[in-house]
């Protein structure tokens, strides 16, 4: 009775370490992708801006937007400085001055030897927008458009939706009567950092065209993946 009473301890540890479960493995991390932000944006007040930086191209760097062996519209861009600046020079600038990078699209007017669309009648209108195809390095969160040329081009002074996309900024027309041609529309958005050069670093869409352009950017490392099937 006692060899008996004493083999019993190393049975029920035996009984109790075959029965124990194996302990299932940690799950792996799925990464997170950030979602669209929707931006609030504010009219373009010229007032509050001062001299222009002048580079290579001058004060200016103007784009022909092409599609299609056609012209599709024109971007006219510039980055200023703050108001009460006479020189724009980034060189001699003060850390932390903000520039205001300024994008006029117009687009182009209507041509007669388009053919008219055919076939069914089209459900969804192809977007109309114009973004960065680069993160906006040093963007401050201040962005919009002028409300007064969205009123008279497209119908209505709040038909444009902003958002920031992996770092992309994205002015969108969802509202109004559509782009009339030959309208210009005037977006800007702001960055503690200055223009390295002129870059294809944004792009225009319309009528389903997707039209890379040329403008001022600040240095960035990599385009924004997907950028061109917004």
């Amino acid at each position: 009775m006692r060899l008996a009473s004493l083999a019993l301890p190393g049975i029920l540890f035996a009984l109790a370490s075959c029965g124990s479960p194996e302990p299932e493995p940690a799950p792996s991390p799925t990464p997170t992708v950030a979602a669209p932000r929707t931006l609030v944006g504010a009219d373009l007040d010229l007032s509050t801006l001062g001299a222009r930086i002048a580079g290579p191209q001058g004060s200016e760097v103007e784009t022909v937007l092409s599609a299609r062996n056609r012209q599709v519209g024109t971007l006219v861009s510039y980055v200023a400085c703050p108001a009460g600046v006479e020189e724009c020079r980034p060189g001699e600038m003060s850390e932390g001055t903000v520039y205001t990078y300024v994008h006029a699209v117009t687009l182009a007017e209507e041509s007669e030897s388009e053919d008219p669309a055919e076939g069914p009648e089209v459900v969804e209108a192809p977007p109309t927008l114009f973004r960065t195809i680069r993160k906006a390095a040093g963007f401050n969160q201040s962005i919009g458009y002028s409300t007064a040329e969205a009123e008279a081009v497209l119908g209505d002074p709040d038909a444009i939706s902003i958002s920031n996309d992996n770092g992309s900024l994205i002015w969108r027309v969802v509202r109004g009567t559509g782009w009339k041609p030959g309208g210009t529309v005037t977006f800007w958005w702001q960055s503690t950092l200055p223009p390295r050069g002129p870059a294809e670093a944004y792009l225009f869409e319309v009528d389903g065209n997707q039209v890379a352009a040329t403008g001022p950017f600040p240095p960035e490392d990599k385009p924004v993946e997907g950028a061109a099937g917004s």
